[in-house]
């Protein structure tokens, strides 16, 4: 078996309020092989989007080991994590993070400028991931002349402008109408079926069904992992059931 594409190991994190550590995650070991669809799971404060702003290493941990792409994140200097970042993983965020004096285009462009690929590079491959997308014909546009939908969509454009091998999702539907969230995480499964692994967290239980797997977290502990989507289908059930 092929080595995991991140191994979290016994991560601890925990924050200052005031004068006491509040922990936040207590000892989470985890691993994701290369190509799954995972998603983490959990209430408000259960830990989910620490984790996975750690495995993203946009935040690092108190104590623990984490390892990406056979990187020791936790070690790495801030201008190799950087880079690491940059070369190795996409985001997407729930509120889009798009530059608003930037066109999609443009948007899309961003992180090939930090990566110094040359102008007809980023222009072309620019173009052609909004037509992955379905927004060729938006490419210079303005995201205040975008639907929340058409705004992820460029949000994910610009995630695989690099072409990562992983990508980081946080609540990438939680902002959107339900069509349009499915539309979304069927496009993530596409991606996932041509091989990139994806690490989401959404709180719904319809999108994580999404998913190959489900990571639930509480008090900032795993609490299990649900193999497959029958156990998220049964949940999605049980969720439309008590919603109405």
């Amino acid at each position: 078996m092929t080595e995991p594409i991140i191994i979290v190991d016994n991560v601890h994190k925990s924050y200052l309020m005031g004068k006491e550590a509040v922990p936040a995650l207590r000892g989470v070991s985890l691993e994701i092989q290369r190509g799954e669809f995972v998603c983490l799971m959990g209430p408000s404060g259960s830990g989910k989007t620490t984790l996975l702003n750690i495995i993203g290493g946009l935040d690092e941990p108190s104590r623990g080991h984490l390892v990406v792409e056979g990187e020791n994140l936790v070690a790495l200097p801030e201008n190799q994590l950087a880079r690491l970042r940059l070369e190795k993983m996409g985001f997407i965020f729930q509120n889009y993070n798009l530059l608003g004096n930037f066109t999609a285009q443009e948007n899309v462009e961003a992180p090939m400028v930090l990566a110094r690929a040359g102008r007809k590079e980023r222009k072309q491959r620019a173009r052609a991931l909004l037509e992955k997308v379905g927004l060729g014909d938006r490419a210079h546009h303005y995201p205040s002349e975008l639907s929340g939908g058409q705004q992820q969509r460029v949000a994910i454009a610009r995630a695989l402008a690099n072409n990562p091998p992983i990508l980081i999702a946080d609540e990438m539907t939680g902002d959107l109408d339900s069509e349009t969230g499915f539309a979304i995480m069927e496009l993530a499964s596409q991606l996932n079926r041509d091989g990139m692994t994806i690490v989401f967290v959404t709180h719904d239980p319809r999108m994580a069904a999404f998913a190959q797997r489900v990571v639930e977290l509480r008090d900032g502990r795993i609490l299990g992992n649900a193999e497959g989507t029958e156990e998220t289908r049964r949940n999605t059930e049980k969720a439309e059931k008590e919603g109405g």
